[in-house]
């Protein structure tokens, strides 16, 4: 009876188009009133307490760093440099989207945000010198959804949070998927562009790629200065925020000189509006998420799938099946904060390594960010191209295959994130 609650209550809210914080509250006030729990008291306190968290505090600086590079003209050097470097090639523009996204994607954390930046300077580039519009947006939208995985992730410190899992390790274990999901899709780019007549650009001479380097050096410091912090333990990840947004801020003043102090107040502004929306779904996926403990939800899902747990191949396979189906319909912050709680248990119980998992699950809700009918970066590149809805999903259904088959031999293959989370601890 708990379950059909739990789904239908929230389930339907969705559907009803409540936004999905309140649709988790609802939902959580409804298992109170089942478990004859109702308190107004205890629902407030659950709800304060869960945004009272240190490790959430990186959020609203990433989301403010990203903003920052984006008003003050590091977002557009980054899109130079490769460029330069490969916009010669047959595809260039495609590969220099993608190589532009996993930079970007190592400097803000934001899939949305990374594939708008890069979409609206890249994808009428591409339309003018010929490139096939559904294609060329479904490769901006998959390339966006390296930005979950490879660190700063803010979905990467929601499931932290969410699962207790040391955030510094999911970092750390990010990278190196986050890099064959840059090179699977360069790879299926080169044999699709090899059967397209794309126009080329000239060569780049030495002078202007020195130039463009030169230019570029400092938005380019900012994942190498986060990164070898964190790992080196100079800072933490969530300070790691406070130094992007800090760094981002003084090199947009005072060195590249494009951002402009009246600009800050926008700035400001817009970081906000993100958090908030972030912030009250985690304080209100909290409350369904002790409700969900209290109601024994984890038991009987790992009741539900004990026939499995000694086969953890199998396992995975079946919960990613499911997150999979789940994130069609919902976003991933939702996602992640609703399922964490419900199959952590079951995951230790089977001896699955809690990182090599948190990898797997971001990266699955990543692809629903692609995927019809609700994903956001679909949308997102769906806006900017100006494509109808259902070329949009037909032009990234190829690049999306490509991501499932990578997820695939993840599942298959754990050492293919374990071995280098090893070398990089």
């Amino acid at each position: 009876m708990i379950v059909v609650i739990f789904l239908s209550v929230l389930l339907g809210a969705i559907i009803l188009g409540i936004p999905v914080a309140f649709s988790l509250l609802i939902c959580g006030i409804a298992l109170m009133l089942q478990l004859d729990l109702f308190d107004s008291q205890i629902l407030a306190q659950h709800l304060i307490s869960g945004a009272d968290s240190f490790s959430l505090m990186a959020i609203p600086f990433f989301i403010l760093a990203g903003e920052i590079m984006n008003e003050g003209g590091l977002s557009k050097r980054i899109i130079d440099l490769p460029m330069k470097l490969v916009g010669h090639k047959r595809g260039g523009l495609g590969f220099v989207a993608i190589i532009a996204a996993m930079i970007m994607a190592s400097l803000s954390g934001s899939a949305v945000a990374d594939t708008a930046a890069v979409a609206a300077m890249l994808l009428p580039m591409m339309k003018t010198t010929g490139y096939p519009v559904d294609k060329s947006a479904g490769l901006i939208g998959t390339a966006g959804i390296i930005a979950p995985i490879i660190p700063p992730s803010i979905p990467f410190i929601v499931f932290g949070v969410a699962s207790g899992v040391s955030i510094t390790k999911l970092f750390l274990a990010g990278i190196f998927p986050g890099l064959m999901m840059g090179i699977a899709l360069a790879s299926l780019w080169w044999w699709q562009a090899k059967r397209l007549n794309l126009m080329t650009f000239s060569k780049a001479t030495k002078e202007e790629l020195c130039v463009s380097f030169k230019n570029s050096i400092w938005a380019l410091l900012l994942p190498v200065i986060i990164i070898g912090g964190f790992r080196s333990g100079i800072f933490t990840p969530t300070e790691a925020g406070v130094v992007a947004a800090f760094y981002a801020l003084i090199i947009s003043l005072f060195v590249y000189r494009e951002l402009k102090i009246k600009d800050l107040y926008k700035v400001i502004l817009a970081a906000g509006k993100t958090t908030a929306v972030v912030m009250f779904l985690v304080a209100a996926a909290n409350v369904t998420g002790w409700l969900i403990t209290i109601a024994e939800l984890p038991q009987m899902m790992t009741e539900f799938l004990e026939p499995l747990i000694d086969n953890q191949t199998l396992l995975l396979a079946v919960i990613m099946i499911s997150v999979f189906i789940i994130g069609m319909v919902m976003d991933l912050t939702p996602t992640v904060l609703i399922l964490t709680p419900v199959l952590m248990p079951l995951i230790e119980e089977a001896g699955i390594d809690p990182v090599y998992f948190g990898v797997l699950f971001i990266l699955n809700t990543s692809i629903g960010l692609i995927t019809p009918p609700v994903g956001n970066v679909l949308n997102v590149i769906t806006g900017v191209s100006k494509l109808p809805f259902d070329q949009a999903a037909k032009g990234i259904l190829p690049y999306m295959g490509m991501m499932l088959t990578l997820l695939g031999l993840f599942i298959l293959f754990p050492s293919l994130i374990l071995v280098p989370l090893q070398w990089m601890l």
